[in-house]
């Protein structure tokens, strides 16, 4: 049996929807991840699944309990860290973890274990405010909170939104190590590139799941060529790009732009010649394997 089953939720606020048919499932020991853009729907989902919102249609179970209806069930065996940090800012580290642990009817004496290998970097500081923290300690401290009682299900939403790279590396790291405790994570995420941490993922945009399955079955499905263009001046180069014959779709990513080309009206050779001549400079085109922000720019352009 899924850990998470969700079938065609859908949630509307007011004229804007936010979830339109959105079904998944999760099975038990994965990391899963929820892959779109701010305003894809992301966050209301995860409200649903914690029991903070009633869906309008669909239905949603956690372990076999129902969302709606076993509500009281399903908090007391999940642990939920919301995309911003909730914690109380004046208490300090120690006091926001008795309170949380208090909630639910244990200690963190009682429960230390399963915390101790996050909690053992913010100890020092267990005297400080919540509030004085830096991201990553705030981050830490989060976690701790959502697993001092001892979850069999986690949901972190946007957990490494606005945390530096090094504290977002070191988080995905502890994720494993509470994957391999036994907890079922769903992680929601903006950030394509934490798509391919992830077991099994789905994208969504628009309230509507327009792809699941491995990152690399995904990544593996790209339809097209790709190339990787360079050149200045950069956006000139990408308005003059879009015109080109044989190009299907331009997207610009950091200081390169990534082309999807039809390889029987053009090629590497051939489209930088055709930059240099338009008088493009430092031109460099490159053929490049596509990544799931790639897939993500494809498939949300079909289903638009």
């Amino acid at each position: 049996m899924a850990t998470i089953e969700i079938d065609r939720v859908c949630k509307s606020y007011g004229a804007v929807q936010a979830l339109n048919e959105v079904s998944l499932s999760v099975e038990p020991g994965e990391i899963y991840g929820l892959i779109g853009p701010d305003g894809a729907g992301k966050t209301t989902l995860f409200r649903i699944l914690v029991t903070l919102l009633v869906p309008d249609r669909g239905s949603a179970r956690i372990e076999g309990y129902d969302v709606v209806r076993d509500y009281r069930t399903i908090r007391s065996r999940i642990g939920y860290m919301p995309g911003r940090f909730s914690l109380y800012q004046d208490l300090t580290v120690a006091e926001n973890l008795d309170f949380f642990a208090t909630m639910f009817g244990t200690s963190v004496a009682e429960n230390y274990e399963n915390i101790r290998e996050i909690y053992a970097q913010i100890e020092p500081f267990r005297d400080r405010r919540a509030g004085k923290l830096s991201g990553g300690m705030k981050q830490k401290l989060a976690l701790c909170c959502a697993l001092v009682h001892r979850p069999t299900v986690l949901f972190l939403d946007e957990p490494t939104t606005g945390v530096d790279a090094v504290s977002r590396k070191d988080f995905w790291n502890m994720l494993y190590r509470i994957r391999d405790a036994g907890v079922t994570m769903l992680v929601s995420t903006p950030y394509m590139d934490e798509a391919s941490l992830c077991d099994r993922i789905s994208l969504i945009q628009k309230g509507r799941i327009i792809e699941t399955g491995t990152p690399a079955g995904i990544v593996a499905k790209y339809p097209h060529r790709l190339f990787g263009v360079s050149g200045m001046p950069a956006y000139p180069l990408l308005k003059y790009l879009r015109q080109c014959p044989g190009v299907l779709r331009c997207f610009s990513f950091g200081s390169e732009h990534h082309v999807a080309v039809d390889p029987a009206r053009t090629s590497t050779e051939h489209l930088q010649a055709t930059l240099e001549q338009a008088g493009f400079r430092q031109v460099v085109v490159r053929e490049i394997s596509a990544s799931i922000e790639d897939c993500f720019m494809e498939l949300a352009k079909e289903d638009q």
